[in-house]
Formats: C-alpha cells, sequence, structure tokens
C-alpha cells in the first residue's frame, strides 16, 4: 500500500511550520525592554543604556535631557545615529528630527550635539567615553 503524496503547497505549509517550531526555541536571540531599567549616568542631562557589545562595537540608546550638550569629539569608528525622539541639533547647522538618520565617520571631529526639546537617540559604534570629548 503506497502513501498518498503531499502536494507541493502542503510540503511548503509542512516545512514553514517545522521552521516556525525550531525558530521558536531558537535561545540566541536578544531582547531588551523598553522601559527605565539600565539607564546609566554619562554626563550632565545624558543618560546611556547599553543594549548589545560585540567586538567593541556598541549598540545603545542615549537619553537628552532639554537643554542637554555633547561637547564636539572625535570618532575611532563610524558610528550610526537614529533619533527616535525629539531633535538633535548637531553643530550650528543641522538639525535631525525624529526618524533622521545621521552618519559620524570614524576619524572626523564631530561638531558638538545638543537639544532643546530633550532626544533619544540609538546610536551603533565604538564604546562611547565622556574623556572623548573635546573640552
Amino acid at each position: 500500500m503506497t502513501s498518498p503524496s503531499a502536494t507541493p503547497a502542503q510540503a511548503r505549509a509542512i516545512r514553514r511550520r517545522l521552521l516556525e517550531r525550531v525558530a521558536d526555541t531558537d535561545d540566541s536571540h536578544l531582547t531588551v525592554p523598553a522601559g527605565t531599567s539600565g539607564w546609566q549616568p554619562f554626563g550632565d542631562g545624558v543618560q546611556i543604556k547599553v543594549l548589545h557589545e560585540h567586538e567593541g562595537i556598541l549598540s545603545y540608546l542615549l537619553k537628552l535631557a532639554p537643554g542637554a550638550r555633547l561637547e564636539a569629539h572625535r570618532h575611532p569608528l563610524d558610528e550610526e545615529c537614529l533619533v527616535l525622539e525629539g531633535v538633535l541639533k548637531v553643530g550650528s547647522q543641522t538639525e535631525v528630527g525624529p526618524g533622521g538618520y545621521h552618519l559620524a565617520r570614524a576619524g572626523s571631529l564631530h561638531a558638538s550635539i545638543s537639544t532643546q526639546t530633550g532626544a533619544t537617540i540609538f546610536l551603533r559604534g565604538a564604546e562611547p567615553h565622556v574623556d572623548q570629548l573635546l573640552v
């Protein structure tokens, strides 16, 4: 007695369900919940929340209070910034609002960053140090 073969659509559905079960048990993922835990001071009016670190590259959040400022500084590696809330002023001319992206190239002198509104930003780059600020 031969069993009936699955149609291609049935085979895809079985494969999809199987892969979903395997993926659902994979504990190598990292989820950092939103909220107030994990924030650390990082200068006057600035807090940092590290999300992930690997080989000296960090993914992190900075929360700047209204009126906060980070002085000019250098970047040892490219640093990507995405504004999540508020408005950042980069130097004296560039404003970056929610959803805006800013890239600071490795070795560049980065102009000061300030905010009148307060801001929360996501960054990915080298581990930041307050002593990198040129004050």
